[in-house]
């Protein structure tokens, strides 16, 4: 088939932090040299944002460094930090306040804007286009182009009009191809195509395993007289015990809105287990109900985070292109903060781009000296003295785990002369669900707790209902066979969005895929035991549209 193509020095996959700082800083360069460039960004979301979930608690010193008159342009940060506090939950009661002292210090947000990284990003988006990036949202990048020698092209849009059946509809557009002598790709945490280009140019060779969690979030208008402006409450513990691990949140923002959320570590063994529920449980805890009894949720999303760390990061570039942001993994998993890092990831990238560009050199080469760019950044100090901190938790525990990384980094600076590694994957994880006795959820109350489905409706999820499933099983057998057999087939419950289901007719048990149903937050093409399932990008803008998260 022949396709339209179009021309760029730079194609950045991604209107995330990590793809929008890239391209700003390109153009910058550009501009203070007077040396053109031509840089485009794609974004499989229907507009800049309507994919973005985080937090989020906001560390604005790269805004300082990207744009040092961001107030004046009115970046969206409006609610600065006023107030840190730090729960253990003990039970589904109880809780204990932990004093200052004995936090670790990557924990305290003194300086810090609690903000939506959505917003964020549609501001980024404006700065991009003003200074001459062509942003492109609706069009998911579908697959890898490569060029003879090997070394990536660009990409391909994916084709809009294709059936359930694979085969073209009235209407069918076949995607365009976007080359470039460089390609980013910012694509979030286990893009599909950083995936595919991490196995292809062995670029975690030698590396720790990536390690996820899973992150819930909602947004509350609660009563006035239960919000304070600015204050970040962080908790451990309950409901996650038994071998499961993470932590909660729960930020005032202004309009007497709340952010409430939950982090699950994808590294749980208990098939039983419903990261989901686990989530509803957690807001019925009187630290947390508190503040959202007779409040209203008008906000739900979920997403997976990429909390390997720099034990985890692998190589950056290959010919041809780079790796940047939570699509390579620079969360700093010690601060529960990824927006900054990935943002100097990818200012760091531009900077390698440009330099390499404007000195003449050949397309599709390997900008390797991105390593000693970041070497001598600040990115990679901080990520150096928070590599202990997931790899401790997941050791040692909550309790155990929260004191080594204490001892760490409030008295070493995060440079103990150890480094801890976990090696095995978060997959690999899972135990056989005969080894754990089914979990009984209470029902959800309608108040505080809710069902998938009334969840996943607030997220304003769309997806057109004849297209070709972007949810790939490698085996059709697999679900049934092995997953039902050996671990109650988990992904009934470890999706948040109800897109998984067993149904049994006349004694035959059929696995389902509710693809219209997807948040995009990729857990099951990570947490899969049998690793069976391949998440692809679905027709340009399906998916989630979150307005301000």
């Amino acid at each position: 088939m022949e396709r339209e193509s179009m021309e760029f020095d730079v194609v950045i996959v991604g209107a995330g932090p990590s793809g929008l700082a890239a391209a700003c800083r390109l153009m910058q360069i550009s501009k203070d040299s007077g040396q053109e460039l031509t840089v485009c960004v794609v974004e499989k979301g229907s507009e800049v944002g309507a994919h973005i979930l985080s937090g989020a608690v906001f560390e604005p010193k790269v805004l300082d460094e990207l744009f040092d008159d961001w107030r004046d342009k009115k970046a969206p940060l409006n609610t600065a930090v006023t107030d840190d506090e730090i729960y253990m939950l003990s039970s589904a009661t109880d809780a204990r306040a932990m004093p200052n002292s004995l936090v670790p210090k990557t924990m305290h947000n003194h300086g810090n804007y609690i903000i939506s990284v959505g917003n964020l990003c549609r501001w980024l988006a404006e700065r991009a286009e003003e200074l001459g990036v062509e942003v492109f949202p609706g069009f998911p990048a579908s697959e890898l182009l490569f060029n003879e020698d090997g070394s990536v092209k660009g990409i391909q849009i994916g084709d809009m009009g294709v059936g359930e059946d694979g085969q073209p509809k009235d209407g069918y557009e076949p995607g365009m191809e976007l080359h470039a002598k460089y390609t980013v790709f910012g694509e979030g945490c286990r893009g599909h195509l950083g995936k595919q280009l991490i196995e292809k140019f062995h670029l975690d060779n030698g590396k720790t395993a990536q390690h996820y969690g899973l992150g819930f979030k909602e947004i509350w208008t609660v009563p006035s007289e239960q919000h304070q402006l600015g204050k970040v409450v962080h908790t451990g513990g309950w409901p996650l015990t038994e071998g499961a691990s993470g932590g909660g949140f729960m930020y005032h923002l202004e309009n007497n809105q709340i952010a409430v959320g939950l982090i699950v570590d994808l590294n749980y063994k208990n098939p039983h287990l419903s990261p989901f529920d686990e989530f509803q449980r957690f807001k019925t805890h009187p630290v947390i109900a508190k503040t959202l009894t007779g409040g209203e949720r008008i906000a739900y999303g979920a997403r997976a985070i990429t909390k390997g760390g720099l034990n985890s990061l692998p190589k950056l570039t290959f010919p041809g292109g780079m790796i940047i942001g939570c699509d390579a993994g620079t969360l700093n998993f010690a601060k529960i903060k990824g927006t900054h890092t990935a943002m100097k990831s990818g200012m760091l990238a531009a900077e390698t781009l440009a330099q390499a560009m404007m000195a003449g050199v050949e397309a599709g080469k390997d900008l390797d000296c991105l390593q000693d760019r970041f070497d001598q950044s600040w990115l990679k100090e901080e990520l150096y003295c928070s590599r202990n901190f997931g790899p401790a938790m997941h050791k040692f525990g909550t309790y155990l785990g929260g004191a080594f990384n204490f001892i760490d980094q409030n008295w070493f600076g995060g440079k103990l002369p150890v480094t801890l590694r976990d090696d095995k994957p978060d997959y690999a994880q899972m135990a056989e669900a005969s080894a754990y006795s089914k979990i009984d959820y209470p029902k959800p109350d309608g108040k505080l707790s809710f069902d998938k489905l009334s969840s996943v409706y607030l997220s304003n999820t769309f997806h057109e209902e004849d297209q070709l499933c972007h949810l790939r099983l490698k085996d059709a057998r697999i679900p049934i066979d092995v997953n039902l057999v050996k671990f109650d087939e988990p992904a009934q419950r470890y999706c948040p969005a109800g897109v998984y289901e067993i149904v049994e007719e006349a004694g035959e048990k059929t696995f389902v895929i509710n693809g219209q149903n997807c948040i995009h937050c990729k857990t099951c093409d990570i947490k899969d035991p049998s690793q069976n399932i391949t998440w692809v990008t679905p027709e340009g803008g399906g998916g989630p549209n979150y307005p301000n998260m």
